[in-house]
Parts: C-alpha cells; sequence; structure tokens
C-alpha cells in the first residue's frame, strides 16, 4: 500500500481539470480532477493528502488526493471509535472481574455459615433463613428492574434495604451486578452497604449468644 504524503495545492487550472501541488519537500506534482475526492473543486492554498503514482507515460504524478481536513476528521473519527471500543473492552473486563470476586464473596459467606453449623456454633435455621432471604432479594431486584424497564409500579428502595438488613445482602450483591441494578446509584450503594454492616452485626450478636433463644423461638415460630 502506497504511503500518504501531504502537499498544497499550488496551482489549479479550472477549465482545464488540473492542477499542481507542492510537496513537502519543495517539489511540484501534477493532479487531474479526477483524482481529487471531494465533491468540488480544488482550491489553491489548501492542504491536502496525496500518495504518489505515474500516468500511461511513466511520469510522477499524485494519486488519490484528499482533503487534509477531511483525512484528520476520518482519523480522528476512526481514533474515537477504537477508544470506545477499548474502553468498552476494559468496562466488561472489570464487570467479569467484579462478577467472580461478588460471586466468590457470595458463596465464601455460605460456606462460612455451613461451616458454623456444622460445628455446632450456628443453628441450621440460620443458614435456611440466610439461603431463603438471598434467593427473594434476589426475585426482587428482578422483579423491579422489569418494572422499571417496562414502566411498571416499582419495588421502594426501603423494601430492598429491609431484606438486606434481614440477611438478604447478598442475594442483593449478586442482582446488582448480574442483573446491573441498583449498581450505579451512589446514595443507594452506601445505604446497601450499611445494610450489610447491620446485618452483619447482627450475626455476630446471635454467635456471640445474646438473643439466640429469641432468635430459635423465631425461626421455629416461623417453620
Amino acid at each position: 500500500m502506497a504511503s500518504k504524503q501531504q502537499g498544497q495545492v499550488k496551482k489549479w487550472q479550472d477549465d482545464k481539470g488540473f492542477g499542481f501541488i507542492e510537496t513537502e519537500n519543495g517539489d511540484s506534482l501534477f493532479f487531474h480532477i479526477n483524482e481529487f475526492k471531494a465533491r468540488r473543486r480544488p482550491d489553491v492554498g489548501e492542504q491536502v493528502v496525496f500518495t504518489l503514482g505515474r500516468d500511461n507515460q511513466g511520469r510522477m504524478q499524485a494519486k488519490d488526493v484528499q482533503e487534509l481536513s477531511f483525512v484528520q476528521q476520518k482519523m480522528a473519527k476512526k481514533n474515537q471509535q477504537i477508544r470506545q471500543r477499548n474502553h468498552k473492552r476494559s468496562a466488561q473486563a472489570e464487570f467479569e472481574a467484579g462478577q467472580k470476586k461478588r460471586l466468590f464473596l457470595g458463596a465464601g459467606f455460605y460456606g462460612v455459615l455451613i461451616l458454623l453449623a456444622v460445628m455446632d456454633k450456628l443453628n441450621w435455621l440460620v443458614v435456611g433463613w440466610y439461603a431463603a432471604l438471598g434467593i427473594i432479594t434476589y426475585a426482587m431486584y428482578a422483579k423491579d428492574k422489569a418494572a422499571a424497564q417496562s414502566g411498571n409500579w416499582r419495588t421502594p428502595e426501603s423494601t430492598l434495604h429491609l431484606l438486606s438488613i434481614l440477611g438478604g445482602w447478598v442475594g442483593a450483591l449478586i442482582a446488582q451486578t448480574y442483573l446491573r441494578h441498583k449498581s450505579q446509584k451512589p446514595e443507594f450503594r452506601v445505604t446497601y452497604y450499611l445494610t450489610v454492616v447491620i446485618n452483619m452485626a447482627g450475626l455476630l450478636f446471635v454467635l456471640a449468644g445474646g438473643g439466640l433463644e429469641a432468635l430459635k423461638g423465631l425461626l421455629d415460630s416461623l417453620v
């Protein structure tokens, strides 16, 4: 592929349909109107980009003559598209990495609960409670996103936060990640993290023995 060169239209004879381009080296190159790619006539003094070629008699001339501004705009647009594509790829890679981390966090939390139950330090009903609330909370997020897309009645954010406080924060975390719902609002995210702290504080209180019998009674009454 011939390399592009830059020059300036030095002379143009409109009645004859040809002119001359002065290259950056000071050479003068002939070019014909058929080689000018813009949908207009060339202007004397304008900057152009071209490739070197020869006519039927072997004489050097300019080929594929284009406006420099047009080429620059085209290159800028192409570079912007490349940047956008790279940004999307980077964002997708970060999103996929975040998915794995959040999934690992959720699985790890449930794993700890199961381990505590196996060691008789936590009632299996508590494990079941967290699992059920996680599923319910994920389903509520999915329902709310579907409602947002269709314009139907939305689930109040206070309801979603209450579910997280009660133990469904893992389901909320996974929903925010995989459904990409409620993941961009800073206020919601801050409140969500607060619900996680409150829930974990309650779990630690239960593990420490405080209110354990009351919790068992509540769970037994539910089942």
